[in-house]
Parts: C-alpha cells; structure tokens; sequence
C-alpha cells in the first residue's frame, strides 16, 4: 500500500521531485525481535514465533493480519451474493478455500511489493525495519517465498470452477503493476482496488458451480446467473479501497513527500477527509444497487446501514495530522467488510412475493 499526504493544500498538490535510486542509502538496524511499527505490540508473531521464522511471517505481514482480512473478504462477499441469489448459504468450503488463498496470495503480493519498493522502504520510517531492507532476508529468499505461496496458491485455485481459475490468473498481470502505479500515477489506491477486490468476482464465479480440475468431492452442478450484481459489488469495493488506503496513507506524509512517492492521500492534501466520504458514498450506492439487482431481501437492510454508518464514521473522524487514528481507522475496515458479508448473507431470505 502507498502512503502520503503533506498538510497544506497547495504543497498537497504540487508534484514532487522525482525519486532517484541512485541516492546515498542508510541501511536500517536489524532488529528481528522489534514489532514493526504498524503491527500491534503484542501481534502473535513476536509474541509467540520462533526467532527464525519471524522475519519469514514478517516479510508475508502474518504479524499484520488486516490486510488478509481485507484480500479474502471480497471473496466471501463475491460467494455470498451469488449464494443469496439463488436462496441459499455461503458454500463453507468455497469460503475455507477463499480464506486460504487469501492468506497465501497476500504474502506473496507482500513479499513481491516490498522486492520492488526496497530502496523506498529503507528510507520509509514506518517501512524501514521490514526484512528486506534490514537485512535480514536476501533478495533471492525473497523471491523464493513469492513463488512458494504463489505455487500453494495456485493448487487451491485449481480446486475451483474453470470460469474463477481463468479470473485468477487474470488477477497476476494486475498484481504484478500494482507496486510501480505510486511512481506513475497520484491515484495508485485505485488500482489497489482493481487488485485487492479482485477476489469478489472471483468468488461469484466460483459459486456458480461446475467441475474443477483437483475436484473436492462431486461437484455441484453449474448455475446460470446475471454477472451484473457482481460487476457493480466490484466496483463499490474499488470505492471501498481507495477510501481505506487513502486512510492508510496518512500515517507517512512527510516521507512520501521527501522520497517522491504519490498517493491519492497527498493528491487530496486537505480535502483528504472529504474525498474519503465521497469514495465510501459511492461504494455504498453500488452495493444497494448491486443488491436491487441481485434481488436480495429486506434483511440485508440492516447490516448495510450499519456498514454504511461505519463507512461515514471513519471519513468523520479521520485527521491527517493523527497517524495513529489513521491506523486504527483503516484497521476498523475488516469490521465493515463483514458487516457487509452479513448484509449479503442475510439477503437471501425473501417473503413470498418479494
């Protein structure tokens, strides 16, 4: 993810120089033992992981589990549209099998980010102790763990419908440019979006039903539905994330700044607050549309005003001189994403003649 935001207005919008590698490097003190500043001081990992293995979970964010969280819930919310369309619950091992890749494909995407954004990080105060750029993992053990997770990911792949196993590999040529956008665009929180939710149709797909090719059982036959419900819960997660990441990216303002990175945060400058509102206003319209369209019931109707109430909340609250609050905010998006799943979930029960 891309962080950023200088506090004037006019500074927010002025471009900055542009970022030379070839630039003196500080190399940053390695202390595998030191929780990362945007892991939780008591996080599992630190607390309870051998010593060898943290820089491992710390380069896949196992230390951080939100951003699995916000990969995998897209996924669950693709499964749950397509289950609440035709009248029925979530498929439990479609979601078992989404929390997996999830948790897999976002330590690849980690891993392989932070390959990229290595002489970034080490100058990034918040970044600078991550293994890579401490020293303590090499750039080939680094590169050997994107093709690990990303091999166990693609056999959990291969256990779904052709029609998601063709989405997923779709999905790689949009990871692979995610990392250079914040260096071309002011706007990479949007192609984050295009990436992270990725997992919504995905899933929609894949609950349709139809053979695999690493079948778990007989499969179910294969369901016809309209693929607009899922088009439009797409895009108001696109919204979703450029409102979240916009947030995430308070928390470096001054270095993003020095180093020359963009972000949506440091495009909006002051405005930063009320762009959030508008991209989680617009997320919110899409997904009552996607829901009109889908057919869902009336019971959806309270858990999504109550995401649409946290939605709010959070753009309110947020200040771009309060990093920590910025943290906490974002952190607080794996409770909308599963009031949401909820809302879809709760869909699916229609009154007669509804």
């Amino acid at each position: 993810m891309v962080e950023g935001v200088p506090t004037g207005g006019s500074a927010a919008k002025a471009s900055p120089p542009p970022f030379r590698y070839n630039a003196p490097m500080t190399r940053a003190p390695t202390l595998p033992d030191a929780p990362l500043p945007d892991a939780a001081a008591g996080n599992w990992v630190d607390r309870h992981a051998p010593a060898g293995l943290r820089p491992w979970l710390k380069l896949g964010r196992f230390d951080r589990p939100a951003g699995i969280w916000l990969l995998m819930l897209p996924g669950w919310m693709g499964i749950a549209l397509a289950g609440a369309m035709q009248q029925r619950w979530p498929d439990p091992v479609l979601m078992v099998l989404f929390l997996a890749g999830a948790a897999l494909m976002r330590a690849a995407g980690c891993a392989y980010n932070d390959i990229v954004d290595r002489d970034i990080d080490a100058r990034v105060a918040r970044t600078a102790l991550r293994p890579i750029p401490a020293g303590q993992i090499s750039l080939k053990q680094a590169w050997a763990f994107v093709l690990g997770c990303c091999g166990l990911g693609f056999l959990i792949l291969l256990t779904l419908n052709v029609w998601a196993v063709g989405l997923g590999i779709a999905s790689t040529a949009l990871v692979a440019a995610y990392p250079f956008m914040k260096r071309i665009t002011w706007w990479p929180q949007a192609w984050l979006g295009l990436t992270f939710n990725w997992g919504a149709p995905m899933g929609f797909a894949a609950a349709l039903g139809g053979a695999s090719l690493i079948p778990l059982g007989t499969p179910a036959p294969f369901v016809a539905l309209s693929p607009w419900p899922a088009v439009l819960l797409y895009g108001a997660l696109i919204f979703w994330t450029l409102g979240y990441d916009t947030i995430y990216a308070v928390q470096d303002l001054e270095d993003d700044a020095l180093a020359g990175v963009k972000s949506s945060a440091r495009r909006l400058g002051d405005n930063a607050p009320r762009g959030v509102l508008v991209f989680y206003g617009l997320c919110f319209v899409l997904v009552l549309m996607a829901g009109s369209l889908g057919g869902l019931g009336p019971l959806a109707l309270l858990p999504l005003g109550l995401f649409g109430l946290h939605l709010s909340r959070q753009a309110a609250r947020l200040r771009l001189d309060d990093p920590a609050l910025a943290l906490r905010l974002f952190k607080s998006n794996t409770l909308a994403g599963l009031l949401l799943v909820a809302a879809l979930v709760a869909g699916l029960w229609r009154p007669a003649g509804f």
